[in-house]
């Protein structure tokens, strides 16, 4: 099966072009049905496919020399959007030449440039950006929002419960995942007014492909025990920065403690397997590719720092969301969510 081009910003990153050509390359080792559309530089896209031959019959070069700058304000950046490889990406994905877009670059020009351009779907109010992160059970758990809206109302929260479920419906291959409110605890009298609400309105919701199970705490988001965790863009970049922050801290000290002695060394030689599984597990470019939930369009955005195995899995996630339809399957929640609240109003659907 063809897959729709992808269009990869080959210019974002904190190494632009060598990276992101080198991660698309690797996900078209893995799966020969890629094809992508790259924007940027040409001599340095031409120069980065000499080193991968499999590139060179899937894809094509849009030449752009002009980058979002990673400290630009998403103002300015839109007001280049029309000749940046960010803003040429995704104009790709509006005009249909491409199905998705990728990009590694500035996260806020990434959705001011995606909303403008793509719009919101109908029925969805703020697009969110969504990220798997690893747990304890069997599959990761996706959260969101993670940036994208600092500020967010009861009815933010339950449309990011309806795409965040049907995101995860996708990577887990549930029919109903297990959805939660991030709270400061777990009792129903906890949280804010907009928690609150939220939570009523998801627990008499009828017919949506999920559970809703209340409230989470931020120390049980990785135990395995909820599939999608739901919170304001504020609120959700703080919480993944602490995951990320604590996982670092946890492998340093475990590297400082195997260099201490001779001792620790042999212990590290003995544990060896089971702490190389600690790293991939913890390795966030193993769970590279944050999505933007509720455009007309997927966009997918790549850690600013990812090494090519953390791109390409960035384009494998991109691939996944437009093999299953995702935009699709979330238009068929929202549309079961409005019966919902006909039936409760007493109306009746013409």
């Amino acid at each position: 099966m063809t897959l729709p081009r992808i269009a990869i910003d080959a210019m974002g990153g904190d190494e632009g072009v060598r990276v992101m050509v080198s991660g698309a390359a690797l996900a078209r080792r893995r799966h020969d049905r890629f094809h992508f559309l790259l924007v940027g530089d040409e001599t340095r896209i031409k120069a980065a496919l000499d080193q991968h031959p499999n590139m060179r019959h899937a894809s094509e070069i849009l030449h752009c020399e002009d980058v979002v700058a990673g400290d630009e304000k998403p103002t300015q950046a839109l007001r280049r959007a029309k000749t940046t490889s960010m803003g040429l990406a995704i104009n790709a994905v509006k005009t249909g030449d491409c199905g998705a877009a990728v990009s590694a670059g500035n996260t806020g020009a990434l959705m001011a440039m995606a909303k403008l351009s793509l719009r919101t779907m109908p029925g969805i109010d703020r697009p969110a950006l969504a990220a798997l992160m690893p747990t304890l059970g069997d599959n990761d758990v996706v959260m969101l929002d993670l940036g994208a809206n600092t500020e967010c109302d009861a009815r933010n929260l339950v449309q990011f419960a309806i795409m965040g479920a049907a995101y995860s419906r996708i990577v887990t291959g549930k029919e109903a995942p297990r959805v939660r409110l991030l709270n400061i605890g777990t009792e129903a009298i906890k949280g804010t007014d907009q928690l609150q609400e939220a939570s009523t309105r998801l627990r008499e919701a009828t017919g949506l492909a999920l559970q809703f199970e209340g409230y989470v705490e931020a120390d049980k988001i990785n135990r395995g025990d909820v599939d999608v965790v739901v919170t304001d863009g504020f609120s959700g970049n703080i919480a993944l920065k602490a995951i990320e922050g604590s996982a670092r801290f946890v492998t340093d000290l475990l590297k400082n403690a195997f260099r201490s002695s001779l001792r620790s060394k042999v212990g590290f030689l003995i544990s060896r397997p089971a702490t190389e599984l600690l790293r991939h597990q913890l390795d966030p470019n193993n769970h590279n590719g944050g999505v933007f939930l509720g455009l007309n369009g997927v966009v997918v955005k790549s850690h600013g720092s990812a090494n090519a195995q953390g791109v390409a899995n960035a384009v494998a996630v991109t691939a996944r969301l437009l093999e299953e339809s995702l935009t699709e399957r979330i238009t068929a929640d929202l549309a079961e969510l409005g019966e919902t609240r006909l039936r409760e109003n007493g109306s009746t659907a013409k």
